[in-house]
């Protein structure tokens, strides 16, 4: 199936998802994941309709650019970022979804600082409290939220998460409702410099189940570009 195919399927998937959850698909966004895709096939894909597009790797974004790969949709890194690499996304992209830890964000906020612009970023939340994987635990997250204030040069705008791997259908619903949850929870505090309009959470292998529990925006990667030959990186 060409990418094209695959992006409408992938819709009619949301839309079956949505439908069941008793959601209106138009609520939740498609993130073509592009990385080892390159500009022409994430051209292919934005043509197809994706909603933005998300990117792994600063060196594989600052290269792409230029050939316009991701022209006429949002730009987003969901990749993990160094803090010597915040300058070459900040003000670039529209949104930062990765925002991990507090010395990143504090990064953030001193490029910004110095650049005259504002950041829009999410925080990830190591929902399933994987040793091997970063992010901010619960806890964490909402103390992060709360202290926005500090960041007057950054938006926090939502959540991002990805659970822990699991073979079995429907295993991840858990981890997916606690970030829902999570999320609401940060809401209702009515924080200064804080929107939680983004819930971004699903990946090729479960998204269906993210949109049940509330997803707003799904990272899909291998299910529009097919799988990726890591052979080639």
């Amino acid at each position: 199936m060409s990418i094209a195919e695959n992006v409408r399927e992938i819709r009619r998937q949301m839309a079956e998802a949505a439908e069941a959850a008793g959601r209106n698909a138009n609520e939740i966004a498609l993130c073509a994941a592009t990385k080892m895709n390159d500009a022409e096939r994430v051209k292919e894909a934005v043509a197809a309709g994706v909603d933005c597009c998300g990117e792994n790797r600063v060196q594989e974004l600052t290269a792409k650019l230029p050939q316009g790969a991701y022209e006429g949709k949002p730009l987003h890194f969901i990749g993990h970022l160094q803090t010597n690499k915040v300058k070459y996304l900040v003000g670039t992209v529209d949104l930062i979804q990765s925002v991990d830890r507090t010395e990143l964000l504090e990064a953030i906020e001193k490029e910004a600082v110095k650049k005259g612009v504002t950041q829009d970023i999410l925080l990830e939340v190591n929902i399933g409290a994987e040793e091997s994987k970063s992010g901010f635990t619960p806890a964490q997250a909402m103390e992060t939220a709360a202290n926005m204030a500090r960041y007057p040069h950054v938006r926090l705008r939502g959540l991002m998460a990805i659970p822990p791997i699991s073979e079995h259908p429907g295993a991840n619903r858990r981890f997916f409702a606690d970030m829902r949850a999570l999320s609401v929870d940060i809401a209702a505090k009515k924080y200064d410099n804080v929107t939680m309009e983004h819930l971004s959470m699903g990946m090729s292998g479960d998204f269906a189940d993210a949109i049940a529990e509330g997803s707003t925006m799904i990272r899909v990667g291998t299910a529009i570009f097919g799988a990726r030959d890591y052979s080639k990186k």
